[in-house]
């Protein structure tokens, strides 16, 4: 398993701070209001536990960082928290050789059948891979 290449990109007009780096920046007011999670935002977060388990997790929640790090300035403003959790797992259970981007994609399509054939409205498109491409 080889580790990829660092891709961290500067974020434009913050004085050489990487995309992630956004403390002390001016994004508006902060929603502080508690609210509970999304069913499918506990998944990733139990998801998330499973597979950095202390005994033969399949990555290291620094690779999750630093995965998530290397998305550029578009990608990591327009990304939800979790979304970037789930997109980070994804990419790093491919990249950590667990699964393969095709095992991924026929889980994905098979369970997006079932539930159009269930009558579900699904929401939202393709999430691109490559953490350089454009957001969802």
């Amino acid at each position: 398993m080889n580790q990829p290449k660092r891709k961290t990109e500067l974020r434009r007009d913050a004085g050489g701070r990487a995309a992630h780096d956004v403390g002390g920046l001016d994004f508006g007011p902060i929603d502080r209001t508690e609210h509970d999670l999304a069913l499918w935002e506990k998944r990733v977060d139990a998801m998330l536990v499973l597979l950095t388990g202390p005994k033969k997790g399949a990555f290291k929640v620094d690779a999750l960082r630093r995965v998530i790090e290397d998305y550029g300035q578009q990608q990591y403003d327009s990304t939800a928290y979790y979304e970037k959790w789930i997109r980070a797992i994804r990419n790093l259970l491919v990249e950590q050789e667990v699964l393969t981007r095709a095992e991924i994609e026929s889980k994905v399509a098979a369970v997006e059948a079932a539930m159009r054939a269930a009558g579900r409205e699904l929401v939202g498109g393709s999430v691109p891979w490559d953490t350089m491409e454009s957001p969802i």
